[in-house]
């Protein structure tokens, strides 16, 4: 992680990356010329980088320049292009070649274009290294591109953030969220994980997301994913990961302004731990830690056939049942201790003894992280 003035930016393509793209693009470029001599035109300040790097590999012959265009302020794209230097050599009948570092709105391009209408060249090539298609709004053909990446804001290799930034050999993107906590809380059957939960909200700010909660919502609101899980459900089936994935990111997307979240009955398996990575990355995040909370099997028959008492719940009341949830816990969620352990990720902590004890506990354990 690196801080640009007030922003924090992450790594996003290493320096490895962009000599291959680098490398590729030339090489398509000669190729395609043949024994023509090109005149390579960079568009300052951004592509210094990469037409240094670009004509050293460049095969043959060709002639490079530059002209130097403004179209960022901070972070945003702007829609007021000016030309700053023009060009200084006869181009007619040949062939040009604009060396972009980044097209994304296509507000350079456009200018690009316009001037060039009135050089008299053979033919004008665009070539980038990075290319936004979510943030393209023109029409002009993109003939040569390096790598697509999304529309967020990078800097480094040429390009910068208010000035600093482009002498970096790689590729940072911006982290737009500073600060999240997200724990996945785990634990059988009866563990305590929700009452737990509702402790831990309060006290550290997070959102608590319910996989039981979740379901029970879309269900009763009849939405177009509680309808397809319950589809499933009445015909006694297992609902598939990705209708659960899907779920989970919609209520992480309706809490945007969240400091963190605590993930309870989710991630199940692997499959949805990795899913649970992704849409964490997407909010430049990830998962702090998996607390779990560890509970001897006779402890959590004797807690669940108490609550069975008052909760109403056939699977609470009956111990070859609940014995049963307890044996699937073990056999198909319990792996993820393994995939969270292998990330350093994995916290037990003791389930047994009284609320107040317990919370203490896991306070204590999140505390330290």
């Amino acid at each position: 992680m690196i801080k640009l003035h007030d922003k924090y930016f992450k790594p996003y393509i290493s320096a490895e990356e962009i000599d291959d793209a680098v490398t590729k693009m030339a090489q398509d470029i000669a190729d395609d010329l043949g024994d023509e001599v090109p005149v390579f035109i960079g568009i300052l300040n951004g592509s210094f980088m990469l037409v240094s790097d670009f004509v050293k590999k460049y095969p043959k012959a060709c002639e490079v320049t530059f002209i130097k265009l403004a179209s960022y302020e901070g972070v945003k794209s702007t829609e007021d292009i000016q030309r700053l230097i023009g060009l200084t050599q006869d181009l007619t009948g040949r062939t040009v070649v604009i060396l972009e570092d980044i097209i994304d709105t296509g507000n350079t391009l456009h200018e690009v274009h316009r001037i060039f209408n009135n050089e008299g060249v053979k033919q004008l090539l665009i070539a980038t290294l990075f290319y936004k298609p979510e943030a393209y709004k023109k029409d002009f053909k993109i003939h040569y591109i390096g790598k697509d990446i999304p529309n967020k804001f990078i800097v480094g290799y040429g390009l910068d953030y208010d000035g600093l930034g482009r002498d970096l050999p790689q590729v940072y993107q911006l982290k737009t969220t500073q600060h999240m906590t997200n724990l996945v809380l785990f634990g059988p059957p009866g563990a305590g994980k929700g009452t737990q939960a509702n402790f831990l909200k309060e006290k550290y700010n997070l959102v608590h997301i319910s996989t039981g909660d979740v379901f029970r919502y879309n269900i009763k609101n009849e939405t177009a994913l509680g309808n397809l899980a319950k589809s499933y459900i009445d015909k006694g089936a297992l609902v598939p990961d990705q209708v659960t994935i899907d779920m989970l990111e919609a209520e992480v997307e309706k809490n945007a302004d969240a400091k963190g979240f605590i993930f309870d009955g989710f991630p199940r398996n692997v499959t949805q731990a990795e899913a649970l990575d992704k849409i964490l990355e997407n909010k430049d995040s990830k998962v702090n830690a998996m607390v779990a909370l560890e509970v001897e099997d006779e402890v959590l028959v004797k807690r669940l056939l108490e609550r069975g008492k008052t909760s109403g719940r056939k699977d609470d009341s009956d111990e070859s049942i609940i014995r049963n949830r307890i044996k699937v816990y073990y056999n198909e969620t319990a792996i993820l201790k393994d995939y969270y352990s292998a990330q350093d990720k994995y916290f037990g902590v003791d389930g047994v003894g009284n609320i107040e004890d317990i919370t203490e506990r896991l306070c204590n354990t999140i505390d330290k992280l």
